[in-house]
């Protein structure tokens, strides 16, 4: 989506006003998956996961990513 947006930008091309709300919702969400990805590179060294593998892995799914991180049966 923020792809289509970037290249109507550049091309000077008109969007529905009425994708703005989606675009910002878009928007939040990356950037939510974004820091969830940076806390889950920050912890994984602590429950002997790899940074990068974990932090990319929680990037896609999400909160779901940190739920498995800091689940009780994962401590070591």
């Amino acid at each position: 989506m923020e792809s289509w947006n970037i290249y109507a930008v550049i091309t000077n091309t008109n969007l529905p006003s009425s994708l703005n709300p989606i675009f910002w919702i878009e928007r939040f969400a990356m950037t939510s998956h974004f820091i969830e990805s940076i806390i889950a590179a920050f912890y994984a060294p602590s429950r002997k996961k790899m940074p990068i593998k974990y932090a990319t892995y929680t990037f896609f799914v999400g909160t779901i990513g940190l739920l498995e991180l800091f689940s009780p049966e994962n401590d070591s």
